[in-house]
């Protein structure tokens, strides 16, 4: 008798349960090339059944040792597109060929193999499968991982050859400890990876969301699991994390109002916050109250981990892209969108796109001041769009609401300007629950700058900077030597300039001067050095802005004059030469502060790190 095995019942033990039971005693059992291949693929990448079914064949070879059956390996391996069309019987399809060509029985617990090979004619030893009565123990056990976690632990790190440590405390309050004093070991990683990836696959309360070589991403009940390995770590590693707290709308502060503003019409709101702030928390209860009053809800998430009711609807990226996720929620056209997180420029980019399709957008950012938040989207989004785009930033502190602000447009003269053809389009932002000014966003001279107001939201003095830079920018357009400006109020400057310069700042008449004035709207009286009261470099004295805060060094490059200030990230600064003020900045992700060279900034930078003047950096 010859007995051709698939995958079903090696995997179950079928074959030598019969050769112990003495209905296989003297037969020859082909094994197809084809089910070791599907066996060992399962084994690299962790699975249980791979391990099974290669210890079934160990023990046939222990049989065959002993000569109560032959064993043989007949067939070829199945090829990357056969194993890929697995699930479509590609590889059910040479098993059966191998059962015809070596006029053999087939043998296998799969119905449907079972049911084909019968129609091509094919003797068939069909046997139930395995049931296994403990199967229903992992949904109620649940994870080994969970052992490591309490009531108060946000996530657990484990890696190989290493103590296990979490993140424990109250949110706002956490913090990074050890939980164990012995190292794990390799074996027990492997395990607890194992253990991740095939409760997540067999239980209905997980799925795997991202699996690439290297890297399985599981999301199980409210638990999100990273699982890396080598080559893509250079160890075996699992970071789980879990919220710790679930709340609703009516645990915050301000939750009448926003309760109102979010459902009176669709809004494009940004929850800004440090990591581990509660940004994703107060995301979720947002998302449940408007879908507890009848707006349609989804999410749109990469992983997906935001724990919301199965009225929600959670998409992650379609095709690689959530650009695609974006245009198929446009088709379903939800009446809010939970964007989590909101990070590169294309997630900027989407996230716009689809509030001015008319979706009410609600995006999680990262950001270390709710300003910042708004700031992300300078340069990602056209300047007089960001307010159709978002309409309300909320910060979120320690898990609570820290501020609320509105951002809207208005066409006005910047505060701490007074010329009325300096008017134009500014973006307001707005503290909510005070009605307060905080901060200007405009173009000054083709740059955006991001002005903070004080309390009353008036006459800032980044706007008697900015002033003070344009005046002394446009009078060394004229003039040859040193400039000093010296401001007297929001209308008036008087400057000083080598005297062998007064006639070229002035001009014929006073023409040239005229017409800088009427340009910037600022009366400006022009003296010499000598006239000045306050001692300067030019007449003897020391510079009146002496070089004060961080010494950089600039790197000119073929694009750009970079400033490194990698620990400053978010943070707005002003960047003086020689104590003079040049311009203020906000630092980017990055840690740097990028001028675009040939702009007049860049050109007046330049030319100070060509005369050897000392750059600094202050906080602005």
């Amino acid at each position: 008798m010859n007995v051709v095995p698939d995958t079903s019942v090696v995997v179950d033990g079928r074959v030598s349960e019969r050769v112990a039971d003495g209905r296989y005693e003297g037969v020859t059992v082909y094994v197809p090339e084809a089910v070791v291949g599907e066996l060992e693929a399962q084994a690299n990448a962790g699975y249980d059944p791979g391990w099974t079914g290669l210890e079934e064949l160990q023990r046939l070879a222990e049989y065959a040792d002993d000569g109560e059956i032959r064993v043989e390996y007949v067939g070829r391996r199945p090829n990357a597109a056969e194993t890929e069309g697995a699930g479509e019987g590609d590889i059910d399809a040479l098993i059966r060929d191998l059962a015809a060509e070596y006029d053999a029985t087939l043998l296998t617990s799969d119905g449907v193999q079972a049911e084909v090979a019968r129609a091509k004619g094919l003797d068939v030893d069909y046997v139930e499968p395995v049931v296994d009565t403990d199967a229903a123990e992992p949904e109620t056990e649940g994870l080994a991982v969970e052992e490591f976690f309490t009531d108060d632990t946000m996530s657990l790190h484990l890696r190989a050859g290493t103590q296990p440590k979490a993140k424990r405390g109250e949110i706002g309050e956490m913090h990074y400890e050890r939980i164990a004093d012995e190292p794990t070991s390799d074996e027990q990683m492997e395990e607890l990876a194992t253990d991740v990836i095939e409760t997540a696959r067999a239980s209905s309360d997980g799925f795997i969301e991202l699996s690439e070589e290297g890297m399985d991403i599981v999301q199980y009940r409210d638990y999100r699991i990273a699982v890396a390995r080598p080559p893509f770590a250079d160890a075996v590693e699992i970071t789980a994390v879990r919220p710790v707290a679930k709340t609703t709308i009516d645990d915050y502060a301000m939750a009448d109002e926003l309760k109102e503003r979010f459902t009176e019409r669709q809004r494009g709101v940004l929850i800004s916050g440090s990591p581990g702030a509660g940004k994703s928390t107060f995301a979720q209860a947002v998302a449940e109250y408007l879908n507890d009053n009848d707006f349609a809800v989804k999410t749109m998430e990469k992983p997906r981990d935001l724990q919301v009711g199965p009225e929600i609807t959670q998409y992650t990226e379609l095709g690689g892209s959530m650009e695609n996720t974006a245009d198929s929620l446009l088709m379903v056209r939800p009446d809010y969108t939970v964007y989590d997180e909101v990070r590169k420029t294309e997630d900027f980019e989407t996230f716009a796109d689809m509030r001015l399709a008319g979706v009410g957008m609600i995006g999680v950012v990262h950001a270390t001041r709710a300003i910042d938040a708004l700031q992300r989207l300078v340069g990602r989004v056209e300047l007089g769009m960001i307010p159709q785009v978002v309409d309300t930033v909320v910060y979120i502190e320690a898990g609570q609401i820290h501020t609320v602000y509105d951002v809207e447009t208005e066409v006005k003269v910047p505060a701490g300007l007074t010329a009325e053809d300096l008017a134009r389009p500014v973006i307001m932002i707005t503290d909510s629950e005070t009605g307060t000014p905080k901060y200007e966003i405009y173009t000054f001279n083709r740059q955006v700058v991001t002005v903070p107001l004080d309390d009353e939201g008036e006459e800032p003095s980044g706007v008697n900077q900015i002033a003070k830079q344009e005046i002394e920018r446009e009078i060394h357009s004229v003039a040859r030597g040193h400039v000093e400006v010296e401001l007297q109020g929001q209308d008036r400057a008087v400057v000083y300039v080598e005297e062998d310069d007064i006639s070229y700042v002035i001009g014929k008449g006073g023409g040239r001067i005229t017409e800088i004035e009427d340009r910037l709207g600022i009366d400006i009286d022009v003296r010499t050095h000598e006239e000045n009261p306050a001692p300067t470099a030019a007449n003897g004295g020391e510079s009146a802005g002496s070089p004060q805060g961080e010494v950089v060094d600039p790197e000119i490059t073929a694009r750009h004059v970079v400033i490194r200030l990698d620990e400053h990230v978010g943070e707005t600064v002003e960047v003086r030469a020689g104590g003079d003020y040049l311009f203020t900045a906000t630092v980017g992700r990055g840690g740097d502060v990028q001028v675009s060279r040939g702009s007049a900034i860049a050109e007046e930078l330049e030319d100070a790190i060509d005369r050897k003047q000392q750059i600094t950096v202050v906080p602005a």
